[in-house]
């Protein structure tokens, strides 16, 4: 498996030498998980950040009437694992499931730590990655109170351009909180407004 997607990834945020590069390989573990397979359940204590290679995982929760909600995505090139039990140790709620075939890459929280401690870019890394990912999750919750429906889906698809045309339906809605029925409707009126 290569790993220059998820170097590249790095990139973004550190410079690292070709030493501290292949240091960090070592700490990761690759693993493939085949389509409908999770890497996490809820109530599960989440020991790794995943990054997806290929394919692509979905998070989400289920609510007392068994309804899901879908809290993200992640196509190659994210980073996904359920934040609240990383960090604290505690039982999740999230569920992580392969939507498709999908190959990853795992970061256990043990070898983070260590990478913290041989190579402390690392934690300006990681602190850009929770900071990010807490203000998605804000935006989020801001936007599912005072955006209508089909402005939360355009948001959806600037934030997942690759994904519009590549997932079912029913995930996309859950996504931005409505049924399946709504988001058929409200995508055909929006066809034909552009018409």
């Amino acid at each position: 498996m290569s790993f220059q997607l998820i170097l590249n990834n790095l990139a973004k945020h550190i410079h690292l030498t070709p030493g501290e590069q292949d240091t960090f390989i070592t700490y990761l573990q690759t693993r493939k998980v085949k389509r409908k397979q999770f890497l996490l359940t809820d109530g599960d204590i989440c020991k790794h950040s995943a990054f997806v290679t290929a394919g692509c995982l979905r998070g989400y929760t289920v609510d007392k009437a068994g309804i899901e909600h879908v809290l993200s995505f992640a196509p190659p090139d994210w980073w996904i694992a359920d934040m609240y039990s990383l960090l604290s140790q505690k039982p999740g709620i999230l569920n992580i499931e392969a939507l498709e075939d999908t190959e990853i890459l795992l970061l256990s929280k043990a070898n983070q730590e260590k990478l913290y401690q041989q190579i402390p870019k690392f934690e300006h890394f990681f602190r850009i990655l929770t900071e990010n990912s807490l203000v998605a999750s804000q935006q989020r919750l801001i936007d599912g109170l005072s955006l209508t429906a089909e402005e939360r889906y355009n948001i959806f698809c600037k934030r997942y351009p690759t994904l519009i045309d590549h997932l079912p339906q029913k995930q996309i809605a859950s996504y931005i909180g409505v049924t399946p029925e709504f988001f058929s409707r409200m995508r055909s009126e929006m066809v034909r407004k552009k018409f």
